[in-house]
Formats: C-alpha cells, structure tokens, sequence
C-alpha cells in the first residue's frame, strides 16, 4: 500500500513537471520597440506579470523591421516555445504560415484573426475606449477644436480616430477635429519627432487637445503638447505619469492581458484558441484615471464617462465600429 501510493505520488510529480515544462512562453513584438511606453510595453508587463507570479522565464524579440516577425514565429515555434504570442496585425500572414507549419504548438495573435485549430486572435474593442476619452476631450476643450495623430495609416488606427470623434461630437456637437497619420510603413510607430511636427500644426489651428494612437510617435505628441501648455491623451499603456497635469488621460488597451492569460491558460491546461474581443464591458480597453491626472479630471467628466461606460454596456450607446465599414458618421 505503502508503495502504490509513494508510485501515485511520484506520478503525479512527474505530470506537474511534464505539464511545466510545456510552458515555454515566447513573446515577439510589434515594431517599435519594446519600450514605447505603449502598445509594446503592454504586453511587455503582461509576460513580466506571468514571470513574477509563477516564476517562469520567457524569450522575446523586437523586430525592427516587417521582415522580421514571421523568422522570430518560426524560430521560437522551431525551438519549441509554447505558447508563441505574437502582438501586431503586420505579423498575420507570418502567422498563418507559421501555425500550419507547427500544429502542436500553441500561438496567440494580437489586433488580427487568424482561423487555425491553434491559434488564438485577441481583438480588441479600441472605438469604445476611445469614444470614452473623446467625451472627456470635448468636455476638456476650451477652444472647441481638438487633434488625433495616428502612427501608420491603416483601418485599426482609423478605427481609434472614428471612436475618439464620436465621443467629442458626443461633448460638443460643433467641435472640430484635425486628424494626421504619421506615414504608410512601420517607421510611422517610431518617429516621435514627427509626431510632434504634427501636434504643433494642430496646435496652432486651436488644438487644445490631442489624442495620439501612434505608438512611440506618440511620445512626441505628449511632449509637444506639455511644451506648449495643451492637453495631450496617451495610448494603450497608461501614460498619464509622462506629463502630470498635461496628459488628459490614456486610453488603455489591456494588450497585457492578452499576453498574460495566453500564458497562464496554457500553464493551467486552459488554452483555447478562437477569437476573443475585449472592450469596455470586458475591461480590455478604458480611460485612465488616477493620481497624475485626477485634478484635470472635473466632477461632470467623471459623471459623464460613468454613464458612458454604463450605457455602453448596457447597449444603450453603441460606439461605430469604423472596421466594419470603413466609414465615420463622426469627423
């Protein structure tokens, strides 16, 4: 007896040792770095996250290039990581190439869809996060004219754009909104000096507010802005403690979710793939609100984007979803 159970204990040590060691996380970013303070970070904190609580190390990879990411996949696929998080659209078809390739491995792509029995694609609510800090901009606005720069020209950043000016048409029915796009290529996520050429023409048109969605791009846009005394709004990361007092808010893309439960459902055998999409009534996407930007924050502001975020739930308001189109009622 003594010894069928000493056997059952060991078994059962085995298995836990077998099922750890099939976690072999890998992480390969977006371009642009993994400190861009945004979208990037994101994810950065989310495999940091799943480090510290269970104490399993991780690879990445910051390509610098398009080029780059489908041999980062496939490297890390071939040296048997699992799962393989993946988070930016650019890399889809490196993905869907890569995926076939290795079927037992487990992969996770970001702000894209790709449809394998071993994949999961996280999409992510981002007009109803962005509706919620355009309400705030209109209200913030003295001058009834607020700004969005955008990093590279493609429907997703679009679609940020199309939430933001709902929500500040939502505010102020009259107000104007200038809109930019940093380029056509992936420079467009790491050129801040050009996102603060941008922000200053805004600027001088009577821009007092201005949203940037443009990753690294948008490091210049909050530091223009605090240079010349305007409100700026961060993006995906909170970004609020860049420039205390200035920073509006940020628009937070919980990016770092994504790559966090990829990790942990596969460590718990809970992995599934399919598409999940995260938006307000998830907590995937929301306004940030804390100690470096409570005092910009006035009471009805933070009424207003309560009942926003209620009646989005609620289905009440429903926020345009530009993607599904590729049009805006609001500009």
């Amino acid at each position: 007896m003594k010894k069928t159970l000493l056997s059952v204990i060991a078994m059962a040590a085995m298995s836990a040792t077998a099922m750890a060691a099939d976690v072999k996380p890998a992480l390969v970013y977006g371009t642009g770095g993994k400190f861009d303070k945004s979208f990037n970070e994101a994810a950065y904190a989310g495999a940091e996250r799943f480090k510290k609580e269970t104490g399993t190390d991780y690879r990445d990879f910051e390509p610098t290039n398009d080029t780059q990411g489908e041999q980062a996949i496939r490297n890390f696929a071939s040296r048997g990581f699992n799962p393989v998080v993946a988070v930016s659209f650019a890399w889809t078809s490196a993905m869907e190439k890569v995926a076939k390739e290795y079927p037992d491995t487990k992969f996770v792509i970001v702000d894209s869809v790709v449809d394998l029995k071993n994949v999961r694609s996280v999409l992510y609510k981002e007009e109803e996060g962005s509706y919620l800090v355009g309400l705030m901009a209109g209200m913030a606005s003295k001058t009834g004219k607020v700004g969005f720069i955008g990093g590279m020209d493609i429907p997703l950043i679009r679609k940020f754009g199309c939430g933001y000016a709902q929500g500040v048409k939502a505010a102020k029915a009259d107000a104007q909104i200038f809109q930019n796009m940093t380029g056509t290529t992936g420079a467009a996520w790491n050129d801040p000096v050009r996102g603060g050429e941008l922000t200053k023409n805004q600027i001088d048109q009577g821009a007092d507010v201005v949203y940037a969605a443009a990753g690294a791009t948008g490091l210049g846009v909050l530091q223009t802005a605090a240079d010349n005394k305007k409100l700026s709004i961060g993006v995906d990361s909170n970004q609020n403690h860049l420039h205390p007092g200035s920073v509006l808010t940020s628009m937070v893309k919980r990016v770092d979710l994504a790559v966090y439960n990829a990790y942990n459902d596969l460590k718990n055998d809970k992995f599934t793939a399919g598409t999940q999409m995260l938006g307000v009534k998830e907590d995937g996407v929301a306004a940030a609100i804390d100690d470096n930007n409570k005092s910009l924050i006035t009471p009805a502001m933070q009424t207003a984007v309560d009942k926003a975020k209620a009646d989005i739930i609620a289905g009440t308001v429903k926020v345009h979803d530009y993607m599904s189109d590729n049009a805006c009622p609001a500009k």
